[in-house]
């Protein structure tokens, strides 16, 4: 297959054409470079540096025979979407719609979305929540995530084209952005290794559902394969908070440096874990990593990276 993957720069988009590729996969990244890094592109794909609200892309798809669209690219700080949302609905709702107004007029059979499990479920009714539970969202960001899931049903419904939403908890690994206000463990990681003092916001016992790359890209591959049109959680319905996270990290990495807590961010979630029961009983997906062997993994890949 031709598969066109969108943010394929970036720190899971990467790895899952990656994946793709090695599966015999045809591979088109699409990525602006606003947060994703050439070296994370495999030699094998084919990269346009291109962002996903410009006119240029129907010229790619014009031009490209595309199967499937995995659509990573986003705007995913959910304080920057809070602080500006009109970016945040400029780039993840009307920049999506480009793509799927593109893969509409041009054949495109099936699109892969990640969406959030995080942010979209808002603050929780029940622990850990599964695909049923109300979608009450705190920030723009996950209020444009699920428009643009809502986005998916209407071309399903109207032009039959296919899709599957992965809706991700925390997603941390090898590749992941340590600078900014997103990926904690990759900010822990990268202060840990030069020796600075990580600040915990807060108590320290807001908790996240933490799932592994290496498993999320193994859901995007089930999805790749499935002929069903459907939504699923991609999570490991365990809860581990900021205090657990750090200690790990610092055990790992620098035993000798204190738990240190800084103020609390307004309107933090203190809550968010979610069920991968669907998934697994549709698809035969589990995660297989454990918390403590992908942030080993994690830090090894800081520590070489921070070495050179």
């Amino acid at each position: 297959m031709k598969i066109l993957v969108t943010g394929g720069a970036g720190f899971i988009g990467s790895h899952v054409v990656d994946a793709y590729i090695a599966e015999g996969h045809s591979v088109i990244v699409v990525d602006n470079l606003s947060s994703g890094s050439l070296e994370n592109v495999n030699p094998k794909a084919t990269f346009y540096k291109m962002d996903i609200r410009s006119s240029e892309i129907e010229d790619l798809f014009r031009g490209e025979t595309i199967d499937v669209v995995n659509h990573h690219a986003a705007q995913m700080d959910v304080r920057r979407s809070v602080a500006d949302p009109k970016f945040d609905a400029d780039v993840n709702v009307l920049g999506g719609l480009n793509i799927f107004e593109n893969a509409r007029k041009y054949g495109v059979k099936k699109i892969i979305f990640a969406s959030t499990g995080g942010a979209i479920y808002g603050e929780q009714e029940y622990f850990p929540a599964d695909e049923d539970h109300p979608t009450r969202p705190l920030s723009p960001y996950g209020i444009t995530k699920l428009t643009t899931e809502k986005y998916l049903y209407f071309y399903k419904t109207v032009y039959g084209i296919n899709y599957v939403v992965l809706r991700y908890g925390n997603v941390y690994g090898p590749r992941q952005n340590p600078h900014g206000e997103a990926g904690v463990v990759a900010i822990f990681c990268s202060k840990l290794i030069k020796g600075e003092q990580p600040i915990i916001n807060g108590n320290g016992t807001q908790t996240r559902d933490y799932v592994y790359v290496g498993d999320v890209v193994s859901a995007n591959v089930m999805a790749l394969h499935t002929s069903r049109t459907d939504v699923y959680n991609v999570g490991t319905g365990r809860e581990t908070d900021v205090n657990t996270l750090f200690s790990i990290l610092r055990d790992i990495l620098r035993p000798s440096c204190p738990e240190q807590h800084g103020p609390a961010k307004v309107g933090e979630q203190m809550r968010s874990v979610i069920s991968p029961e669907k998934i697994h009983r549709v698809l035969g997906w589990k995660p297989t990593v454990t918390l403590e062997q992908g942030l080993r993994l994690t830090a090894d890949y800081f520590k070489q990276r921070l070495s050179k």
